[in-house]
């Protein structure tokens, strides 16, 4: 269920990026599908954070003994999702704020989506090298509000 919401939010978010649709890019893509997996990962903490007996964030080792929970190894794979895809949000309207033309994400997003914090260092180096990246269109780069 989470692999397959994330999925469609990736789906989505290029979609919003092609068809320049900043209500799939930024709300549904961007905000929406990435806090249905916050809820998810929050809900599945409160239920089964108490459960675990043994590890923890000390070492590698704790994290391991953590994770042999298969409720807490799947709340890490949905903090992995949500927090991979609000990168490929973020970056998505960064360039568009920035007007980076859309096919400078094409090695950015996958690298994002299967990668998160390498694309992000992609996008940082992309958008600090891109001619476009000192112009700025007006608009927020930021969590966009739900209302708007």
């Amino acid at each position: 269920m989470a692999s397959g919401m994330a999925m469609a939010g990736w789906v989505l978010l290029v979609a919003g990026i092609l068809l320049r649709s900043p209500v799939l890019r930024d709300r549904v893509a961007g905000f929406w599908i990435p806090l249905a997996l916050t809820t998810l990962y929050a809900a599945i903490i409160l239920v089964h954070w108490t459960s675990v007996a043994e590890g923890g964030f000390g070492s590698l080792s704790a994290v391991a003994a953590l994770f042999s929970s298969e409720w807490i190894l799947l709340a890490g794979w949905v903090h992995l999702l949500a927090f991979d895809l609000l990168i490929g949000g973020w970056i998505a309207r960064d360039a568009a704020t920035r007007a980076v033309p859309r096919w400078a994400l094409l090695p950015v997003l996958p690298a994002a989506c299967l990668l998160g914090p390498a694309g992000f260092l992609l996008w940082i180096m992309i958008r600090t090298s891109a001619p476009s990246a000192t112009r700025r269109r007006p608009g927020p780069t930021s969590m966009p509000v739900a209302a708007r």
